[in-house]
């Protein structure tokens, strides 16, 4: 395993600045957002000559927005996304699986526990789906307490339901805990590798808290329990990058260091 970082932590005024100013801190893989228009082939470029990569593009979009054409709109942009995979050399894209809340996908809803919602996100995977296989990328959905798959249970139903080999997981460990949760922390942080640990593309570091919402702090700011939780990804045999997000720039140097060093401990 090896440190990576949320693309926008670091912005500097160019494309070549701002690569240099993140491998200034050690850091060699990227989660990326990319844009319509952006050159994939500049991308690539600038990465190449740093040896660094991106370890996935986001693709993320509401896959249960109550409004229709705006899943449609996310489609149409999964799609966009999914073609610059090879050039900018990765096969993961990510995933939200979504809220019906109208103005966030990143709210909380009371109908996100409805079977319409269910059925609608099975709906919009499907659809997904079928972009993944036919550029050959991998679509990795990140379990959320705030959205229809808001736990390790449901993130399995959703793997057993689809049956793909192009649908794996995003693994966050301070995103799975509901309200009253969290002094179970060390039993359900077990029972979503149990669950998920064999179907992990993608890791991603930050902290929490409290439970009953996603984690919003940086790694080793808060409440989760790195060293387990380092320890179960190393376990589930995961080898890739341990995507830092949800941190400032000033936080990096200190994120870095502790992730790093809980990563060589093991």
């Amino acid at each position: 395993m090896h440190v990576g970082l949320m693309e926008g932590t670091i912005r500097r005024e160019t494309l070549g600045e701002t690569l240099d100013a993140v491998v200034t801190q050690g850091i060699y893989n990227l989660q990326y957002h990319i844009s319509q228009g952006t050159s994939s082939t500049i991308i690539r470029k600038e990465l190449d000559a740093r040896n660094m990569k991106i370890s996935a593009l986001s693709g993320t979009y509401n896959m249960v927005d109550p409004d229709i054409q705006k899943r449609r709109d996310g489609l149409r942009m999964l799609r966009y996304v999914a073609e610059q995979c090879e050039k900018i050399g990765t096969d993961v894209v990510t995933l939200c699986t979504g809220s019906r809340d109208p103005h966030s996908m990143w709210r909380a809803h009371p109908d996100n526990n409805s079977s319409s919602a269910w059925i609608d996100l099975i709906d919009s995977m499907e659809n997904a789906l079928e972009i993944a296989e036919e550029y050959r990328v991998t679509l990795a959905f990140e379990p959320e307490v705030s959205n229809v798959v808001d736990s390790a249970q449901k993130a399995r139903r959703l793997l057993d339901e689809m049956n793909s080999p192009y649908l794996k997981v995003v693994m966050d460990g301070a995103n799975i805990f509901h309200k009253g949760e969290l002094p179970k922390m060390r039993e359900m942080l077990d029972e979503a590798f149990d669950l998920l640990g064999d179907d992990i593309a993608l890791a991603h570091a930050k902290d929490l808290d409290r439970d009953g919402h996603a984690g919003n702090l940086a790694a080793g700011t808060g409440l989760l329990d790195y060293d387990q939780y380092i320890g179960l990804l190393k376990e589930s045999g995961y080898d890739g990058a341990v995507v830092l997000h949800g941190l400032t720039e000033d936080q990096v140097p200190f994120c870095t260091n502790f992730l790093q060093e809980k990563i060589d401990s093991l």
